[in-house]
């Protein structure tokens, strides 16, 4: 999972980082801090790359938190988890950016600890859905998009209208079950390998292609199974219900 840290003092942003590194554990899911000290850099990101979550700052010069809250929500139409991290404490100021879309708010100076649980409670809600814990480190043993089960404990994908099961690899799994979780969206192509354990390989820009195009034929991610994987050009990868009619809404359960 990939968390993006806008904050423009070195020193605050150092400390966010190193708090998170150190203090947030979700089960067994990796977690990766991208820093940026500008809101437009940030932005930039935003539109070719992926995060499961953004910690905003709202006094950036160029490009200020609460701005960039309202091009996500209203311009990009990103439902991502955002926390503002700020100074501003005032009701009024709470009251703005929760209307605007956030989803917490910590005010500095900030605590560690209570910031990595904050993260945390917006992370796995994401992860587990209506039904899902927001306690420390849930084990979330399965996870249901439509008629698609993951089962994590076996490292199986169920398709529940064709009563097959496949069993995967572990960095298949974490692949083909990022793709579920961002369904609709495109996935960028540095999530998606950080996702299937490569990191600072040369070849994996190619391995991920290899890794797609054997998920695609081995689950059969087309229409026939209710699903359509598309390439994105300049990003990565966009996995979507093949029926416009069907249900969109992945549904996540804890088990």
């Amino acid at each position: 999972m990939r968390i993006a840290v806008l904050e423009d003092d070195p020193h605050q942003l150092t400390h966010a980082v190193q708090a998170l590194d150190r203090h947030l554990a979700i089960a067994d899911e990796e977690i990766s801090t991208i820093p940026f000290e500008s809101g437009e850099a940030l932005r930039r990101a935003l539109r070719t790359e992926t995060f499961d979550a953004l910690i905003l700052d709202w006094g950036v010069p160029d490009l200020d938190g609460i701005d960039l809250l309202r091009w996500l929500r209203w311009i990009k139409q990103d439902d991502v988890p955002v926390l503002m991290l700020t100074s501003r404490g005032a009701e009024r100021d709470v009251a703005e950016a929760l209307g605007l879309g956030a989803d917490d708010y910590v005010a500095k100076p900030f605590r560690a600890i209570e910031l990595c649980a904050r993260v945390r409670r917006l992370l796995t809600r994401r992860l587990a859905g209506p039904a899902g814990s927001a306690s420390a480190a849930p084990i979330i043993s399965t996870e249901r998009f439509g008629p698609w089960v993951f089962d994590r404990s076996t490292l199986s994908v169920t398709i529940d209208t064709t009563a097959q099961t496949f069993v995967l690899t572990d960095r298949e799994f974490k692949l083909v079950l990022a793709l579920f979780r961002h369904l609709g969206r495109p996935v960028s192509r540095t999530y998606l390998l950080e996702s299937s354990g490569h990191r600072g390989d040369a070849v994996s820009s190619r391995a991920l292609d290899s890794h797609i195009y054997r998920l695609r034929n081995k689950l059969g991610l087309h229409a026939g199974n209710g699903v359509r994987l598309q390439t994105v050009y300049g990003q990565g990868y966009r996995l979507e219900w093949a029926d416009e009619s069907a249900d969109r809404e992945p549904l996540a359960h804890a088990g």
